[in-house]
């Protein structure tokens, strides 16, 4: 057991709490999408301004995340962070992100350790 928590500090628990409600959102609303048979993408572009602005402030994000999560990982000694940013386009950057920030809390806290 002691093996399974090793390295989780509360802010990576707290990362990895956000990371699951950002899959779990963003998921239950992808699959509402499927069932109503809606057009995913036009409506990211085409359903208004404001939800077009929301599209481009978070592709932005997204963008401006991955260069961060290949750098970071770099810089701590992560490997396969490329797997993250690819998981975004399959999941959500909800998810992917905030997990991300847990690994290199944990990379961080075990770094201090030894």
């Amino acid at each position: 057991m002691a093996a399974l928590t090793k390295n989780w500090t509360p802010l990576a628990a707290a990362f990895l709490v956000l990371s699951i409600l950002g899959l779990v959102g963003t998921w239950t609303f992808n699959v509402l999408a499927v069932v109503q048979m809606a057009d995913f993408f036009g409506d990211l572009v085409s359903s208004g301004p404001a939800v077009s602005s929301i599209t481009v402030d978070l592709l932005v994000v997204a963008v401006a995340g991955s260069v961060f999560i290949l750098v970071e990982a770099r810089r701590q000694g992560m490997r396969h962070a490329w797997v993250y940013v690819v998981l975004s386009g399959l999941t959500a950057f909800a998810f992917t992100f905030p997990l991300f920030l847990a690994m290199r809390e944990r990379r961080l806290t075990a770094r201090r350790r030894a």
